[in-house]
C-alpha cells in the first residue's frame, strides 16, 4: 500500500498506499511493551494478536465465493465456502473473523458429499477485531460453507451513488481489506498466516463490470455474471472486489488499465511506463508470478494512494495529473508483487517485511528508469517525513518489528517506520555488501520464501546465513540488532544528499530573507519533488501577506497536484491564509484520499473558525468518503471538541 513518499516521472516524481497511504501513527502506545530482543521475538514471531482464528489447528486452503452485488441494499450475500486442512487431530471447531456480518446458515459437508446444518456462535462485536464466528465441525468437515451478508456499513466496502462517481451514471463499490477488514465482507481467518486460493461467482446489474484480485479477462463481456480464479495462494488482506462502470485500456500484453470511460484513456497514457517498471523489476528480481498486472483506477474516494491487490493494484485518480509526475505510484505497486504478495509478513507487527522491501524496490526501479538523481530526491524527501515523525510518536513504534501488545489497531502503524526506516536499512546492507552482492541476496530471498507468509526473525535467520555469514566483517548481529529492534535511525544510516533540493533551499532562503522570488527560468523547470521540498521548508507560519504573492507567482490555491495541495493548504491555515478557504473546500470536498486530506483537517480543527469549516465541509463530503477515512476525520473533530479551543486568530 502506498503512502508518502514521492515518485518520480519522466518530467516530475511524486503510498501508500501504495501507494502507500497508511493511517496516522498513534500518538502513544502501551506503556508496559518494550522493545523486543531477537531471542524474544523468536516466541512471539507467529502471534497474530489482531485474528481469532487458530490456524496450527485448521486453516484454510481453498475459498469458494458466491456472490451477489446488491446496490440497493449496499451489500454482499451470497456465501463462502471453505475447503479445510485440520492439523489437530483434536481439533473440532474451526473460528473465523468476522465484522458486521450477518450468518444466515452454516452447514457441513459430510463423507457421502451430503450437507448438514452446523451449531455456530457469533460473539458479541469488539471494536477492533470484530466479531469472532466459531462454528462446531465435530467430523472435522472437509468443507464448510458459510451463508451471509454485509452490512451497508462493512468498513472494507464502499458504496458510491452514481453523483459520487466519474461518469455520473452508475454506481459504483470497491473493497480494501488491509490490514483487517476482508472480515467485514467475507468471514475468514483474517490472518496473513493463512494464505488461499480462490475461486469466484459473482452477478451483479448487467451494467455494471465486476473485478476481482484474480483472472480478470480484458474482453470480458459485461452481462452481470462474472467468474473468477486465483490459483496462487494469497492472505485475506489481498481479497478484493470492484463493481461499476468500468473499461479496459491496454498498455502492454500482460499490462493494462481499468477505469470509468471518461478516465481510461488518460490513466493509460500516464501509466504508460508500466511494462517498463515490469521489465526492469523483473531484471532485478525475478520474473512476474501473477501472469497479469492491471491497475483500476478507482473515483476520488479511494482512502489510499494505491493497494497492491495482485494481479489487479487499486489506484486513486490522484496521481492522474496530466504530466506523469505521480506515476511511481505505480513502481510501488508493482513492486509488492515479489514484497509483499510473493513473500508476505505472517503477522501486521512484521509490516517493513512488506512496505519496507517495497519502498526500496521501488527507489530501486525508479532510479533504473530515471536516473539516481529523481531517486535520491525521494529518498530525502521520505527521510524529512520520517525525522517529523519520529519528534511525535512513541518510541516504542519506531521499531520495525514490533512487539506484541505495542499496537491497540493494526491501521495505527507508524507509517514511516515501515516504510521509510524499513527502506532506509536495505539501503544500509545494499552499501554494506555491495550491489553485487545484495541483489542477489534479495533476488534469492524473493525465490526462497515465494508464496509463504514470513516474521521477521525467518528474514533474520536467513540474512544471518545467505549475507552476514557469507560475508563476514560487513555488519555485525548488533547492527542488525539495532535497525530492527531499537527505536530511532541508528548513526550507521547511509546518508542521501540532494544538489536539486540545495538550489531549492537556496531559492527558498533568498525569498525569506529579501522577498525575491525564485527565478521563472529555474521554476519552470521544477519537479514535484522540489516545489514540496520548497514548501516543507517553508517557517510553520508565514504571513498572508507572504502567500498572497506566492499564490499570484505559482497558483498552488486551487492545484491539481494533490501532493503540493497537501501540503499548501496546511500551511494556509496556519498562516491565517483566508482566501484558500473556498478551494480548501472544495479539496476536502472532492478527494477522499486519507494522506491528502488530514494533514488540512488536523490543522483547521486547532481553531473555532477552523473546526466550524472542517466540520461544514466534513458534513457535505462525508457520503463521498469511505469508511476508513471518514474514521479519522471523525477521530479528528471529536478530539478537538473535547480540548479547549486554540485562541482565534
Amino acid at each position: 500500500m502506498r503512502y508518502s513518499i514521492l515518485s518520480l516521472c519522466l518530467a516530475a516524481a511524486l503510498a501508500a498506499g501504495c501507494s502507500r497511504d497508511a493511517a496516522p501513527p498513534a500518538a502513544t502506545a502501551d506503556k508496559g511493551a518494550a522493545a523486543v530482543t531477537t531471542a524474544d521475538q523468536k516466541t512471539l514471531a507467529e502471534v497474530d494478536e489482531y485474528s481469532y482464528a487458530e490456524p496450527d489447528k485448521v486453516r484454510i486452503n481453498d475459498l469458494a465465493l458466491q456472490l451477489k452485488v446488491d446496490f440497493d441494499k449496499k451489500e454482499l450475500g451470497g456465501s463462502a465456502t471453505y475447503t479445510l486442512d485440520w492439523a489437530d487431530p483434536k481439533a473440532t471447531q474451526l473460528i473465523l473473523d468476522t465484522r458486521d456480518i450477518t450468518v444466515e446458515k452454516v452447514v457441513g459437508e459430510r463423507s457421502d458429499g451430503k450437507w448438514v446444518d452446523l451449531a455456530y456462535k457469533l460473539a458479541p462485536k469488539d471494536k477492533v477485531l470484530g466479531n469472532k464466528l466459531t462454528i462446531e465441525s465435530p467430523t472435522r468437515n472437509a468443507r464448510i460453507r458459510v451463508t451471509y451478508h454485509t452490512s451497508p456499513d462493512a468498513s472494507g466496502l464502499q458504496w458510491l451513488t452514481p453523483a459520487m462517481t466519474e461518469g455520473k451514471k452508475t454506481p459504483f463499490m470497491f473493497s480494501q481489506s488491509q490490514q483487517i477488514h476482508a472480515r467485514s465482507w467475507v468471514p475468514l481467518q483474517d490472518t496473513p498466516r493463512v494464505r488461499f486460493t480462490y475461486t469466484a461467482h459473482v452477478t451483479s446489474p448487467q451494467d455494471a463490470m465486476v473485478l476481482m484480485s484474480a483472472d480478470n479477462d480484458p474482453k470480458a463481456v459485461r452481462d452481470g455474471d462474472y467468474t473468477f480464479k486465483m490459483p496462487q495462494k494469497i492472505p485475506s488482506y489481498l481479497l478484493a472486489i470492484a463493481a461499476g462502470d468500468l473499461v479496459f485500456q491496454p498498455i502492454s500484453a500482460r499490462a493494462g488499465v481499468w477505469a470509468e470511460p471518461t478516465m481510461v484513456k488518460k490513466a493509460a497514457n500516464e501509466f504508460a511506463d508500466t511494462e517498463k517498471m515490469m521489465v526492469t523489476a523483473e531484471r532485478l528480481y525475478g520474473p512476474y508470478r501473477w501472469e497479469r498486472y492491471d491497475i483500476l483506477v478507482l473515483p476520488p474516494s479511494f482512502p489510499y494512494g494505491g493497494m497492491e491487490n495482485p494481479r489487479m493494484t487499486f489506484a486513486t485518480p490522484t496521481v492522474i495529473v496530466g504530466d506523469k509526475s505521480l506515476v511511481s505510484l505505480v513502481a510501488h505497486e508493482l513492486a509488492h508483487s515479489w514484497s509483499g504478495n510473493l513473500v508476505t509478513f505472517s503477522t501486521p507487527k512484521d509490516g517493513w517485511l512488506n512496505e519496507g522491501f517495497t519502498s526500496y524496490v521501488e527507489n530501486r526501479i525508479v532510479e533504473d528508469l530515471y536516473g539516481k538523481e529523481a531517486a535520491d530526491m525521494e529518498k530525502v524527501i521520505s527521510r524529512n517525513e520520517l525525522a517529523a515523525e519520529y519528534k511525535e510518536i512513541d518510541p516504542k513504534l519506531q521499531v520495525l518489528a514490533l512487539r506484541p501488545g505495542t499496537l491497540a489497531n493494526p491501521d495505527d502503524a507508524s507509517s514511516s517506520t515501515v516504510y521509510t526506516k524499513g527502506a532506509w536499512f536495505l539501503q544500509f546492507l545494499e552499501e554494506r555488501f555491495g550491489r553485487e552482492a545484495f541483489d542477489p541476496f534479495l533476488k534469492e530471498y524473493f525465490n526462497h520464501f515465494a508464496f509463504q507468509s514470513i516474521p521477521t526473525t525467518k528474514f533474520i535467520e536467513y540474512a544471518q546465513a545467505n549475507l552476514l555469514d557469507k560475508y563476514p566483517g560487513k555488519v555485525t548481529e548488533a547492527e542488525l540488532d539495532e535497525w530492527i529492534y531499537q527505536p530511532g535511525v541508528p548513526a550507521s544510516a547511509p546518508k542521501t544528499v540532494s544538489p536539486r533540493f540545495d538550489a531549492v533551499d537556496a531559492a527558498r532562503k533568498d525569498w525569506l530573507d529579501n522577498g525575491t522570488l525564485p527565478d521563472k527560468a529555474a521554476t519552470a523547470k521544477w519537479t514535484t519533488q522540489e516545489w514540496v521540498h520548497f514548501i516543507d521548508g517553508m517557517p510553520r507560519t508565514l504571513k498572508p501577506e507572504q502567500l498572497a504573492a506566492l499564490d499570484a507567482a505559482y497558483h498552488f490555491t486551487g492545484t491539481p497536484n494533490g501532493e503540493i495541495a497537501q501540503r499548501w493548504y496546511p500551511l494556509a491555515v496556519r498562516s491565517g491564509y483566508t482566501q484558500a478557504n473556498e478551494a480548501i473546500a472544495a479539496f476536502l470536498s472532492k478527494i477522499g484520499r486519507r494522506k491528502l486530506i488530514m494533514p488540512t483537517y488536523n490543522e483547521l480543527v486547532k481553531t473555532p473558525e477552523g473546526l466550524k469549516l472542517a466540520e461544514g465541509t466534513f458534513a457535505k463530503a462525508r457520503p463521498g468518503y469511505h469508511p476508513i477515512t471518514t474514521g479519522s476525520v471523525e477521530e479528528a473533530i471529536a478530539k478537538a471538541k473535547s480540548a479547549p479551543a486554540a485562541p482565534a486568530k
